[in-house]
């Protein structure tokens, strides 16, 4: 699994232009995209630089990251409006 953090990747047509690069280098990838996060998650067999030059050349710049771990999307999401509804009952 690669993920990337793309922050000149701004709308739809962004994203379908690194999905199709990725696709053009393993036809069997599995490419999520976030804009909102401007992230890119791809779970492919192929290597990150194979991903990442990709994403290079189709115009971006991707910075390959880390995923924070769920212990720590958890903190983030304690605030959340969802979680004060569950406590009202």
């Amino acid at each position: 699994m690669h993920t990337y953090e793309v922050d000149d990747m701004t709308c739809g047509h962004c994203a379908g232009r690194i999905t199709n690069a990725v696709l053009a280098v393993d036809p069997a990838a599995d490419v999520r995209v976030d804009l909102g996060r401007h992230e890119v998650i791809v779970a492919s067999t192929a290597p990150a630089a194979t991903v990442e030059s990709a994403i290079r050349g189709a115009g971006y710049t991707p910075v390959p990251r880390t995923r924070p771990t769920g212990g720590a999307d958890a903190t983030q999401r304690s605030g959340c409006c969802c979680a004060g509804a569950a406590r009202r009952g």
